[in-house]
């Protein structure tokens, strides 16, 4: 049997920068009023090797990153540093792992239909230049690729959330061991969910 659409779950990632702007309540406040559930929470601080494996989960990732790099470049008509997407992702990775270990990070699993597109709508495009207004990246950071690669760092974009269910799926278990995660019910759920909205009326 299929899972119902309101079981789907999604990674989110507060990352270093995002608890030293103490936004934690302010975004968690903005997945809470969408209506979505979270069911695991941790704040810890990951190493190197855990931030990698983290990022290589998907063995395509550095193909499709590079690759997804150097178009950006060129949509804006600029010129991308290589064409080599591998040699692009290798100094990705250097530097999210310098910085997601510089401090503690928060992460949570959140659990509601369609979790995962809507968590990335809110949460706004990997560039907070030109993420929209509204969006928490669009809202909070003034941060662009240009400047990221003239200070050769990372983007700082507060956020991490998963791409996609199937990313989801491979996320969640690298983060939080099955018994971290908490299934229970909210009492809105029934507003949200159920068929004939019944036990509304006295």
């Amino acid at each position: 049997m299929e899972k119902h659409f309101k079981e789907e779950r999604t990674l989110v990632v507060i990352k270093p920068d995002g608890i030293q702007r103490t936004l934690i309540g302010e975004i968690i406040k903005r997945y809470e009023r969408l209506g979505l559930k979270m069911v695991a929470i941790k704040m810890l601080v990951p190493t190197e090797e855990f931030v990698e494996k983290h990022y290589t989960l998907d063995p395509t990732w550095r193909t499709v990153t590079g690759e997804k790099t150097i178009k950006s470049y060129q949509d804006k008509g600029l010129t991308p540093w290589s064409m080599d997407p591998h040699e692009i992702t290798g100094k990705i990775l250097k530097n999210l792992k310098k910085y997601m270990t510089s401090g503690p990070v928060v992460a949570m699993v959140w659990q509601g239909a369609h979790a995962v597109k809507i968590c990335r709508k809110v949460t706004g495009g990997t560039e907070p230049l030109t993420s929209d207004v509204g969006s928490i990246r669009g809202d909070f950071v003034v941060d662009s690729y240009q400047m990221s690669d003239v200070d050769d760092r990372s983007v700082r974009n507060l956020i991490h959330a998963s791409g996609s269910p199937e990313e989801a799926e491979v996320e969640i278990p690298h983060w939080f061991k099955p018994e971290e995660i908490v299934g229970y019910r909210l009492i809105q759920e029934q507003i949200l969910y159920d068929v004939n909205l019944d036990g509304i009326l006295e």
